[in-house]
């Protein structure tokens, strides 16, 4: 036997045992980073028109856009296990709710299944002052969920998402237009997400 043949006798274990490490570490995982893309929300008929009995203008912030009854939310980062579906969904941009002189942001949305329910939380700003992180919207899933959940080309698609108000949400809203006609469980809209995964 010579040199080289012994020398590759001799690594074909260690080479072995890498491989089968390798392989064991691809299987093991099942949480991975979310890189980018894009959650659209189609707002419903009847929250639109109920904020326009109210007074009530929406507006975006960049780099939101609000046409035609929809609005998007750039992705930004978070995290997905998807065995569990537990995870965060971290997004740039938001909404204003404008009356009169008062005005309230809604930014920096999470998209969040790591609790008893999901939810989406957001960063509310009322007339330029932080009120701090609240649940706005109960995520309602179309006929359950299945696991685990299974990306196509590291894309991870989840499409008609129903959005409803919170209670939480709709104390607040009412305090800042002092109104008592927002309650829990307003039909927001539906919500498509399509995340990146880093693959």
């Amino acid at each position: 036997m010579n040199l080289a043949i012994k020398r590759l006798a001799h690594a074909a274990p260690v080479i072995g045992v890498g491989l089968l490490l390798s392989i064991s570490t691809a299987q093991a995982q099942k949480t991975y980073t979310v890189e980018t893309g894009r959650t659209t929300v189609t707002l419903a008929d009847s929250f639109i028109s109920a904020l326009k009995s109210l007074d009530v203008t929406p507006g975006t912030i960049s780099p939101t856009e609000l046409k035609d009854g929809r609005v998007n939310f750039p992705i930004t980062g978070g995290a997905i296990d998807l065995e569990t579906g537990r995870g965060q969904l971290l997004h740039s941009g938001g909404l204003t709710l404008t009356a009169g002189k008062t005005e309230v942001k809604l930014q920096s949305f999470i998209i969040d299944s790591t609790g008893s329910e999901p939810v989406i939380t957001g960063l509310v700003v009322e007339d330029g002052t932080l009120v701090g992180r609240v649940s706005l919207f109960k995520i309602h899933y179309p006929g359950g969920i299945t696991l685990p959940l299974k990306p196509n080309h590291g894309v991870l698609k989840r499409d008609d998402l129903g959005l409803s108000l919170t209670a939480t949400a709709a104390s607040a809203l009412n305090a800042a237009f002092h109104v008592t006609a927002l309650s829990a469980g307003v039909d927001i809209g539906t919500a498509d997400v399509d995340s990146i995964l880093a693959w």
